[in-house]
C-alpha cells in the first residue's frame, strides 16, 4: 500500500509540475496570436501523413509551424521539412509522450511573428498523451480505421478531450469489418461535441473539409485572442 501511494504521490506531482509549464506554453502562444493543436494517434495511424496533405491546402496565406514528437530518428521532422514549413523534432530518446517542458525548449527555435498555427505532432500512442497538457489550444486525434471500431470504447479519456477526430484510410473501409456506424456512436458517447472527419490521405477524400474546419479554427482563435 505505501508503495502504490508514493507512486500517486509521484504522478501527481509530475503532473502538477507539466501543467504549470503548460500554462506558461499556452501563454506564449497566446500572446503571439498562434492557435497550437496537439496532434495524438497511435502507430501508423497516419498522422505524419495528414500533416503532409493538409500543409499544402493551407495555403501560403496561412503560417505554420510543427513540433515532431517521436522516440528516435528524423524521419517524420524530415518529411514535413519536405513541405517547407519550419519544423523541429524532440526525441523522447524512450518516452511515450511529449511533456510541456519539452516543447517549451524548442520554443525558441520558431518565428514567431510568421506563425499562425503551431501544429505539435505527439508520439505515437492514445495512453499517455492523453494526460499531458502541452499547453495547446486543443487536442486532435488521428485514428485509422483498420485499428478496429472499438478503440474509442477502449480509450475513452483521449476522445473525451478532444475537440476533433480524424478518421484516416477510408479508402480501405471495404477491405475491414470495421462498422462505422458503431465507432461514430461511440465516440459521440464520449463527448456529443467533438468534430468527426473521415478522410483519406491516399486519394485527398475528406480533407479539404478537414482544412477549411482547421483554417476558421485559427481565424476564430486570432479573432477572440
Amino acid at each position: 500500500m505505501e508503495s502504490n501511494r508514493r507512486e500517486i504521490e509521484v504522478m501527481a506531482n509530475l503532473l502538477s509540475s507539466n501543467d504549470i509549464q503548460a500554462e506558461v506554453n499556452r501563454a506564449h502562444f497566446r500572446k503571439n496570436h498562434c492557435l497550437a493543436i496537439n496532434v495524438i494517434g497511435s502507430p501508423g495511424a497516419g498522422k505524419t501523413a495528414l500533416l503532409e496533405k493538409t500543409l499544402p491546402l493551407l495555403g501560403v496565406d496561412m503560417k505554420v509551424g510543427v513540433i515532431e514528437g517521436d522516440i528516435f530518428t528524423s524521419k517524420d521532422a524530415d518529411r514535413i521539412a519536405a513541405q517547407e514549413v519550419p519544423v523541429i523534432q524532440i526525441n523522447t530518446g524512450g518516452g511515450c509522450h511529449l511533456d510541456s517542458k519539452m516543447v517549451s525548449k524548442v520554443l525558441p527555435e520558431f518565428n514567431w511573428q510568421a506563425t499562425d498555427l503551431m501544429i505539435i505532432e505527439n508520439v505515437g500512442n492514445l495512453v499517455c498523451p492523453a494526460d499531458f497538457d502541452l499547453g495547446e489550444a486543443f487536442k486532435v486525434i488521428v485514428l485509422s480505421i483498420v485499428e478496429g471500431d472499438d478503440k474509442p470504447a477502449k480509450y475513452p479519456v483521449i476522445f473525451r478531450n478532444a475537440k476533433a477526430v480524424v478518421l484516416n484510410k477510408m479508402d480501405l473501409e471495404t477491405f475491414t469489418d470495421v462498422n462505422m456506424n458503431n465507432m461514430k456512436q461511440d465516440i459521440l458517447a464520449i463527448n456529443p461535441d467533438i468534430q468527426i472527419f473521415e478522410v483519406s490521405c491516399r486519394n485527398g477524400d475528406g480533407l479539404e473539409m478537414w482544412t477549411n474546419w482547421l483554417r476558421r479554427e485559427v481565424t476564430t482563435y486570432q479573432k477572440n485572442g
